[in-house]
């Protein structure tokens, strides 16, 4: 009958549009195999992870915890799998990261309580439960079935799927949960801060496919949002069939002050009004961009091409600036260039002063090769 609400659980969490991460260590584990059981998986479950080991734990969390087994390491791995989500999912689904640390019945006694920690954190919910266990009650097997139950509870709950589950737990367990709810003033106070990687706000009035996983992404400040910003993603959009347009906004800027949260909302709202979906990120540099939004198309003035190859742009080391556009490379990122309009008349400005070359649109790969040339000239 327990499985049976738990393929349940799984199918229905599946028609919702959410994608998840899950991090799970110290049990829960039947919960990746029972959303991985029916159909619809694929569009949920982007990447589940079991840091079993201390070096993994060690090397997912870029730290030593201070427990492994903690509701603090739980949280820890639920924001580390929403970050992942936001890199991994469509353009505009919602997505959900899911941490799960336990320490379960062994083969032999334990000295220490049976417990596990939950937490789930989306863009505006973290949720968080400790249960601790009644020893000698359960086996390890009905442990490991009882938490995956409660943690596909957990993530039906996030995804808001309506239905009644009636645990195992007995009234020798002890359950204790929070949830808190944010604004939309601390969640961009978190990604000012650092915490949450981007927000998407999507409000693209056009339809795309759902499989459209490739971004074409415009970059700027957008203060103002004009017309050349919305006909230059447009053109751009015409070229990449399979992509999903979208502009982007940091608020972090690698010269000046962060913006402020209301500098955020003032410029959001422009791409509201026009219904055009915008990304808040907290990286100005394109290496980090690619980092985000791995195989994404991103659209660049003529001017931006020039300094995008410019050693002076990476403390005037050439080995430096290969290094890092190679990077953007690898992650399946490219470049569309066009033209500036200055002082009223349309320019293409050259890559090189070596090299006479104009480009009104020119790929990553044409980047590249006129970048090699010039280094072989300059050292030749």
């Amino acid at each position: 009958m327990a499985d049976t609400w738990a393929r349940a659980a799984a199918d229905a969490i599946h028609l919702t549009p959410t994608q998840a991460v899950l991090y799970l260590s110290g049990g829960a584990s039947q919960a990746i195999g029972w959303l991985l059981s029916v159909p619809g998986a694929s569009g949920t479950v982007l990447e589940a992870l079991v840091p079993y080991s201390r070096n993994s734990m060690v090397q997912l969390l870029g730290k030593v915890p201070s427990q492994f087994c903690s509701l603090r390491t739980a949280e820890e791995l639920a924001l580390l799998a929403y970050n992942r989500a936001l890199k991994l999912s469509r353009p505009g689904y919602p997505v959900l990261g899911v941490g799960f640390t336990g320490s379960l019945a062994t083969t032999h006694p334990k000295l220490g309580e049976h417990r596990m920690h939950m937490s789930t954190r989306s863009s505006n919910r973290h949720w968080v439960s400790t249960i601790t266990l009644s020893k000698g009650l359960r086996t390890r097997e009905q442990e490991e079935i009882l938490s995956g139950h409660l943690l596909l509870k957990a993530i039906a709950k996030a995804c808001k799927v309506p239905g009644t589950f009636v645990s195992d737990l007995t009234q020798s367990d002890l359950v204790e949960e929070c949830e808190t709810l944010f604004t939309e003033d601390e969640e961009l106070e978190q990604l000012i801060k650092g915490d949450v990687c981007f927000k998407v706000y999507p409000f693209l009035s056009e339809t795309f496919t759902s499989d459209a996983e490739r971004k074409i992404i415009l970059s700027g400040s957008f203060n103002p949002l004009h017309d050349g910003h919305i006909k230059l993603l447009e053109a751009a959009t015409s070229m990449c069939s399979d992509g999903y347009p979208c502009f982007e906004l940091s608020a972090v800027n690698a010269d000046k002050p962060p913006l402020s949260v209301s500098q955020i909302k003032d410029r959001v709202e422009q791409f509201e009004k026009v219904g055009k979906s915008v990304i808040i990120s907290n990286q100005p540099y394109f290496y980090k961009k690619a980092e985000l939004f791995p195989g994404s198309a991103f659209v660049i003035g003529a001017d931006t091409a020039v300094r995008l190859i410019d050693p002076k742009y990476y403390d005037g080391d050439y080995k430096k600036m290969l290094e890092i556009l190679i990077q953007i490379k690898n992650r399946g990122c490219t470049f569309l260039v066009s033209g500036r309009d200055i002082d009223g008349v349309f320019k293409v400005r050259k890559l090189s002063d070596l090299y006479k070359v104009y480009i009104p649109l020119v790929s990553f790969g044409q980047l590249i090769l006129m970048l090699l040339l010039f280094l072989q000239h300059h050292y030749l």
